[in-house]
């Protein structure tokens, strides 16, 4: 053999064992046992961190480069997560405040995922969760310019919409068509659903009314960004004027936009399906009216969309009569025949929480005192009301009344201040939750908070907590907050930052037909997995994905595509973490 090729194949011989070597480093890094977020923190703000050990007494905070410490601290004492079944330690490093690159090594254990310490430190991730929504935009291409490489072309035009027999009306008989494109995908499926869009919508119109200033300046890179309408308006218009659609001439409102059944892993060009209108039912219908009341007095202002704000506020007052006059049209999946429809159900049998949520939305926006006497809100403010989720939206109805508290401060009607009194209770109470939890976040005061979609339910308990301190300043609710969002990027026990595409171990494989039927190694940025789901309803189809680390609560997560009840995407779980990162951002 010449010497030449001994050199060579010396030198692939350390190339490999090389490789070796450093993969073997990586996963002894420690920084699977380093639970931080990965995105980073702001200068004044808290800065904690998690460490899975019993023993370990010090850290150290160093710079990037691992080449000089800024900090050094002890470790809290220790301290089991009942979720987890972790004995954990607290790094507490606030007081670092110098702008810069970091990571957090821990003796022993070794050194966790780089993070920064900055202003405006979470303003790419919160602005790519509302750019994901344009993703998920039906009817239309995504072009290069807008999409980067994960341009597509357009599916589901919707131009020839069947009337499912379950919806038929007299002027609309089963197998007539309509027109109903646009509007978001509803998850990693290609449905759209009102009930959801409901809750969705309710989320970010709720945010632009608390944080007008700051989303008017958000350039979200979408077809409409050199028009005279701010880019998160003109994002929700996009699905607004789909749901604008979808009600019937009587008033009532179609449940959902679906096939019969669910496609397979295939583009949106590819899933070619029969689609169809389904019932119109109570819960959908509550939730429309709910949208456009507060839509309309959103748009009213402005002159570039002449009719808009007046059209909505009509087909408010419409849905909210047919709601009146059919209080139980129940959607009852099971029931629909000739095709049967098997996608999303979205079912719902109590109405009481929309009914809410809709007569607040109008009194606000109409003055009608009529409307706040139907919503009843006081006789069950201690009993009815908790963190909002597609079910459960009438706490939707306080936030949006406390955003206009100004103006009910003398009322005969509104009783302000017990509003006010129990979203600072429900926010203490989560404060309280985060300053005994292993964690040090709100996330888990109860076992239930991990169910199907639990990092929506992280998100929207930052967003009541933000709500308590845009009332009251106090910012022990605002750091509580912050620390949900901690978690969902990284401060939890997966040590998952749960946002595709941001910090060094995020969600990769999401559920998600779009991310998994392109070319493309990379997922759709900006979205937000469900999230640790112990009901593991999906674990026939992830044969052997499930092992002892997922058997407890905030461990039951699987970052693979199989896996639709821990990592699929949906627009109400993005909703929250939109509303919670962008607010945090406009506040620090």
């Amino acid at each position: 053999m010449k010497s030449s090729t001994i050199f060579l194949f010396s030198f692939l011989c350390f190339v490999l064992n090389f490789s070796a070597f450093a993969q073997v480093n990586k996963s002894d890094s420690g920084s699977d046992k380093i639970r931080i977020n990965q995105i980073g923190f702001y200068p004044e703000a808290s800065k904690k961190a998690i460490i899975v050990t019993s023993e370990a007494t010090d850290f150290s905070i160093l710079t990037a480069d691992q080449k000089t410490e800024v900090f050094s601290g002890k470790l809290s004492e220790p301290k089991e997560w009942p979720h987890s079944k972790e004995t954990v330690k607290q790094a507490d490093f606030s007081s670092v405040e110098n702008s810069g690159k970091y990571v957090l090594h821990v003796s022993g254990i070794g050194t966790s995922h780089p993070f920064e310490i900055a202003k405006n430190v979470h303003y790419e991730p919160a602005k790519a969760s509302m750019k994901a929504f344009y993703y998920q935009r039906a009817s239309t291409d995504l072009p290069e310019e807008y999409a980067g490489k994960w341009a597509r072309e357009a599916g589901h035009p919707d131009d020839k919409v069947k009337i499912h027999n379950s919806a038929a009306s007299q002027n609309r008989p089963a197998g007539s068509t309509i027109s109903s494109p646009g509007g978001w995908y509803d998850a990693g499926d290609y449905g759209k659903y009102i009930v959801n869009s409901g809750i969705t919508m309710g989320t970010l119109l709720s945010l632009y009314e608390d944080f007008p200033n700051y989303l008017d300046t958000l350039n979200l890179n979408i077809p409409e960004s050199q028009n005279n309408i701010p880019d998160f308006l003109d994002e929700t218009l996009y699905n607004l004027r789909w749901m604008m659609t979808m009600q019937d001439e009587d008033g009532g409102v179609y449940h959902k936009l679906t096939s019969a059944n669910f496609h397979g892993a295939v583009a949106p060009k590819d899933a070619t399906l029969q689609r169809w209108v389904v019932q119109k039912g109570t819960a959908a219908t509550l939730d429309f009216a709910a949208v456009t009341a507060q839509a309309s007095r959103i748009f009213q202002n402005y002159n570039e969309l002449p009719g808009l704000s007046d059209s909505l506020l009509v087909m408010s007052e419409k849905a909210y009569t047919w709601a009146k006059e059919n209080p139980q049209a129940i959607y009852r999946q099971e029931e629909l025949k000739n095709p049967k429809i098997s996608t999303g159900a979205y079912g719902d049998q109590n109405f009481k929480d929309e009914l809410q949520w809709a007569a607040t939305e109008l009194f606000i926006t109409t003055g009608n005192e009529n409307y706040y006497k139907d919503a009843n809100l006081e006789s069950s403010l201690e009993t009815d009301f908790g963190i909002p989720a597609w079910p459960n939206v009438n706490t939707l109805a306080l936030y949006s009344l406390v955003r206009h508290r100004d103006k009910y401060t003398n009322s005969e009607v509104v009783d302000i201040d017990a509003i006010i009194n129990q979203i600072t209770k429900m926010g203490d109470a989560l404060v309280s939750s985060s300053k005994t939890s292993a964690y040090a976040i709100p996330m888990g005061t109860r076992e239930s908070d991990f169910v199907w979609g639990s990092n929506s339910t992280a998100a929207n308990q930052g967003i009541l907590l933000l709500n308590a301190f845009q009332i009251t300043d106090d910012e022990k609710y605002l750091n509580a907050a912050n620390a949900n969002l901690d978690y969902l990027l990284g401060r939890n026990a997966t040590g998952y930052s749960f946002l595709t595409g941001f910090g060094e171990k995020a969600t990769r494989d999401p559920h998600h037909r779009p991310s998994e039927s392109d070319d493309i190694e990379d997922p759709v940025p900006g979205l937000l997995a469900a999230g640790p789901n112990p009901g593991q309803q999906d674990k026939e189809g992830c044969k052997n994905k499930y092992t002892d680390t997922h058997k407890y609560p905030a461990t039951s997560y699987i970052d693979d595509r199989c896996s639709y009840a821990s990592n699929e995407i949906a627009i109400n779980w993005n909703a929250p973490f939109v509303y919670l990162a962008n607010a945090i951002e406009a506040i620090r």
